[in-house]
């Protein structure tokens, strides 16, 4: 069996979407408690809100990559524990936003080791700051058909070659 990409012309592309002005934490819950739609994420960082849509691409590539790093962790023999998209949310971190995917390597702790993020389209809040702030060692951007990696090191990120 071949994957297929389905036919452009009747997929919508991934869209974000920064609301402009300042909203408090209990604002954002108040959108939160609005939203209906599971294809529409939402990141909040230092009181900034942006929605992103999840369109076709950005779910086959994230699902390709997280595919590519679990056959890969599996041939090493490294144990991992994939949390997908579960929600990271502290009001005293300022920040609230969902990896595309996530992984504890060896063991569970407070928060994954490693994250992958799929960025279709530009302009966004700094990315990075909302993974600090959870102390995510790793995290993969996948930006202008091209994989990215940064590494936690002295409380700010660096961009490695490799993971």
């Amino acid at each position: 069996m071949t994957p297929q990409l389905a036919d452009k012309a009747t997929t919508l592309k991934e869209q974000q979407f920064l609301l402009p002005g300042y909203y408090t934490w209990q604002e954002l819950e108040k959108i939160e408690a609005l939203m209906t739609s599971p294809s529409l994420s939402i990141t909040y960082v230092d009181g900034y809100i942006q929605f992103m849509t999840l369109g076709e691409e950005h779910e086959m590539l994230k699902t390709i990559i997280g595919f590519l790093l679990e056959l890969y962790l599996c041939e090493m023999g490294i144990n991992f524990i994939p949390v997908g998209s579960a929600i990271r949310r502290s009001q005293e971190k300022g920040a609230s936003f969902e990896p595309d995917e996530s992984y504890y390597l060896g063991q569970k702790k407070e928060n994954p080791d490693l994250a992958i993020e799929i960025n279709i389209t530009s302009g966004s809040i700094d990315k990075l700051e909302k993974y600090k702030r959870f102390q995510i060692t790793e995290v993969w951007f996948w930006e202008n058909n091209q994989l990215s990696f940064y590494r936690l090191r002295d409380d700010n990120y660096e961009q490695i070659s490799g993971s």
